[in-house]
Order: C-alpha cells, then structure tokens, then sequence
C-alpha cells in the first residue's frame, strides 16, 4: 500500500503557523532550513525573510564544554527552570556527524527527556554534516525561526569539539564554558582562547566528594581569569559551581546571565554585538557561496581534475596550483 505524500505548504501557511506557534510547521520550516534541495531553500528563505520583523526578541545562550562535562544534564536542568518561570525555551542542540556516512547521533531528546515533555520547551538535534567546527550550518536560521514562533530563550549546545565555540559565539548573546574539576590540572587541558571567549564558566558535577575540587577549580579559574585583558563590552567573566543532578547552582548560572543581559543592555552592547554579528553571517554566507558557486562549475571540476594529477606528481606546488585555477576562473567571468 502506497503511503500519502504529504501536502506541501505555501509560504503563507509556514508564515501563520509559525507566527502561531505551532510546533508542527516549526519543525517543517526548519526541515526546508536544513535541506540541500535549491527548491526548499529558497522557500526558506523567503519565510525567514518574511518573519524577520518578529525576531530578535531571544536572549540567546551558547553551551560549550569537554565531552563528559555535562552538557546535556544541565540544559536540561537549566530549561526545566526557565520553563517553569514561564519562558518558552528553544534547545538546538548541534550533534557529531559522521564524516564516512554523514550519519547523526541525534540523541538529545532521549539525554533530555525531562525537558522534552515539557509544555514550553522544543528540543531540535541537529546533524553538524560537512559544516566547518562541527556547528551545524543552518542554526541562525533555525534560531530565527525559534524566534518568530514565540520562544523567548534559545540554548545552543556545541558538540565542543574543533571551531564550533568560535561560531557559536558568533551567533549567541552570552557564551557559557562548562569545566569540570578534579580531572587533573584544570588549566592545562584548556585553551586561553576559549576561556577568553566565555561571559561566564560554570563547574559542573560540584557534588558529592567532588565538592572541594570545584570549589578549588572555581578559584583557579577566576584568578586565571584576571590574567586576561576585559572584555570590549566592560563585563567581567565570574566563575560559578552547579551539580544539575542535584539542581543545586543552577538558579544562580540564570542569575549570572540576567546580570549579563542587564549590563549588555544598559550601555547598548547587546545591540551593537548582534548588528557585528550579522555582518559577520552576511561575509561567511559570501564565503560558502563562492565556495559552492566554484566547485559547482563544470569548467572548474575539469580543470581542478586535470591540475590535481600535476600536484600528485609534483610538477606544481598545490598553493600555485591553487592561484592558477583561481586565476583561469576569474578571466572566464
């Protein structure tokens, strides 16, 4: 028995639904988002172009750590806080592709399952696929459409791994770096750049006989943090101890943020980050574009084919093989 295609939606129905809420269509619009068909990408643009005026009213939050930190156990520990205040909470949370199959864990759902019950929260994984850092391509997007339908905080969960903090800093108002304590020299297995990045670090699992360490890390880190110059903004990066299994320090992480939000705000930084940040997505768009727009031409493939052959061969360095193809595309135009 053949199965019913389902009914595709015009621009208007994705529009209403959105603006409405409905999870449904969110989830669909975001599925166009993701998708690789020219067809369902100019579709989704054409949403998002459309409900741009409805966006923005986020506060955005990017999550970053060590694998074993805990991500999940405390976003979910964190939205189910925020959703019983009343917020509407949107988890992207960004999972490791396979580079060989292209296949995603897509697990968080099932890590969240609290969370993913509730009422005023929407859990969407998102397979990371070829994007650079492990960061899934489309999350702005994703974000934006998160926003028009009506969710007040958007959480995006880094794999943590390669560039991926660097470009969920880009796109997020405050940058939370979780350690952990006890797993050796705390500041030997971190890199100063990420630790410069972050508006706020938080030690995870300070429980049981764990407790001393992190209050021990937390030291540490902040001494480690007054070595670093201040930030362009005037905010000074605190250091705080939470145990989501405990849900004990979670309420003060919120509180951190607030603080953040109210300082940002206060001296228009908030505005002025979000505007740098979308000029940043318009040359990085540029960039993929000719990216594509390169591999894609049938002349550059075939040339690209042949120059590769003289590079195994060593008849021509791959940086001038590089130039000359380059320079042979520029004088088709």
């Amino acid at each position: 028995m053949a199965i019913a295609k389902r009914k595709r939606l015009t621009t208007q129905e994705y529009i209403n639904g959105i603006n409405d809420g409905n999870r449904v269509i969110l989830s669909r619009a975001i599925t166009l988002v993701e998708s690789s068909l020219a067809e369902d990408r100019n579709l989704s643009e054409t949403i998002i172009n459309e409900l741009l005026p409805t966006t923005g009213n986020s506060l955005r939050v990017g999550i970053t750590g060590v694998p074993g930190v805990g991500k999940s156990t405390f976003i979910e520990a964190l939205g189910v806080l925020l959703c019983d205040k009343g917020h509407h909470v949107a988890v992207l949370a960004v999972d490791p592709s396979s580079q060989k199959s292209g296949g995603s864990i897509l697990g968080d759902k099932t890590r969240m399952e609290q969370l993913a019950h509730h009422p005023n929260a929407f859990i969407r994984p998102s397979p990371t696929g070829k994007s650079l850092g492990g960061v899934a391509n489309k999350t702005r997007e994703t974000m934006l459409l998160c926003e028009a339908a009506g969710f007040d905080i958007i959480l995006i969960e880094t794999v943590g791994v390669g560039q991926s903090e660097v470009a969920v800093k880009g796109m997020v108002d405050f940058f939370l770096l979780l350690m952990l304590a006890g797993a050796g020299d705390e500041l030997q297995g971190i890199k100063k750049g990420i630790m410069e990045m972050a508006d706020g670090i938080t030690i995870t699992k300070a429980d049981d006989e764990n407790v001393k360490a992190s209050k021990r890390a937390k030291s540490e880190y902040q001494n480690a943090l007054h070595l670093f110059p201040p930030n362009d903004n005037g905010w000074y990066p605190k250091v705080l101890t939470c145990s989501a299994k405990d849900n004990v320090g979670i309420a003060e992480v919120w509180n951190l943020i607030l603080d953040f939000q109210a300082h940002m705000e206060g001296n228009n930084a908030l505005e002025i980050q979000r505007q740098q940040q979308n000029i940043d997505w318009l040359h990085e768009t540029l960039n993929q574009g000719l990216l594509s727009a390169f591999y894609e031409q049938k002349s550059n493939q075939v040339a690209l084919k042949a120059i590769e052959e003289k590079v195994k061969l060593k008849q021509i360095t791959p940086q001038a093989a590089a130039r000359q193809l380059l320079s042979s595309n520029s004088k088709s135009e």
